[in-house]
């Protein structure tokens, strides 16, 4: 087996060393450079800081609560999101007409930088929960709405095809398309997830008292980066265990195809 061969599968030994073994090379550079101080201390924290600060998070600042009110904002978003773009995508996949009408918006909101919206939708929700729910779903709904456009339309024309023959109806066969796209579709929510942690962390530096995105901003303004990169852990830990979980799910939901 030769290692180099394109798309040659890794031995799951070897994959699971080399993913420990990257994350070894970042700490010793890490501590290379904090050591030789080729970066000032307030930029580059060591990170014995930043695990004494990590510490400080969780006993005096209420780090599984702010966990929590973020993980809740991203919660709120993915699940209007869902509602929202799964059946827009699936129609839109199904009906030209339906397409013709809606993707021009759908392409509109893709290409423009979400942080462009933020100043409008203070205007238009204040500064509270509200805003910051809209602006997760500014970036989720049309990144979704596309991704099950593609699958809806991804369908062999033959499945279609021997469904009308077997009499199925309008509403059958559109549930037919969804069953046929939604292994996809569930591998796209996983990236959803990692897309609501990025923009919840914009949306909370305006006016929220809880949330990781506050906690870092506020520990920004005290210039505390031992927090700051503390805060930046918090948020990688916390994509990845439900990220995990999420692939998990996808993998007993669909055993067929492997994520």
């Amino acid at each position: 087996m030769s290692l180099w061969k394109i798309r040659e599968k890794t031995p799951r030994k070897l994959r699971i060393g080399l993913n420990i073994a990257v994350w070894a090379v970042i700490l010793a550079l890490w501590l290379g450079v904090t050591g030789l101080r080729l970066l000032p201390p307030m930029s580059l924290p060591r990170p014995m800081d930043v695990a004494r600060a990590f510490v400080y998070l969780a006993s005096n600042y209420n780090l599984a609560g702010n966990i929590a009110v973020s993980w809740w904002r991203i919660f709120q978003a993915f699940v209007i999101a869902v509602l929202v773009s799964v059946p827009l995508g699936i129609l839109m996949g199904s009906f030209g007409v339906v397409r013709a009408f809606f993707f021009p918006v759908v392409v509109f909101m893709r290409a423009m930088p979400i942080t462009a919206f933020l100043p409008a939708l203070i205007g238009l929700f204040g500064i509270e929960e509200g805003m910051k729910v809209a602006f997760l779903l500014i970036g989720m709904i049309p990144y979704l709405t596309s991704i099950v456009v593609d699958e809806c339309e991804k369908v062999p024309d033959e499945i279609l095809e021997t469904a009308y023959t077997l009499g199925a109806n309008r509403r059958q066969t559109l549930l037919l398309l969804l069953g046929a796209s939604l292994p996809a579709i569930f591998e796209a929510f996983i990236i959803l997830y990692d897309i609501g942690w990025t923009y919840v962390i914009l949306a909370e530096i305006v006016n929220a008292r809880m949330g990781v995105g506050a906690m870092i901003e506020a520990a920004r303004k005290m210039l505390d980066f031992d927090r700051v990169y503390a805060g930046i852990f918090v948020i990688g830990v916390a994509t990845f265990l439900f990220r995990a979980f999420l692939k998990a799910l996808h993998r007993k939901l669909f055993p067929y195809r492997a994520v």
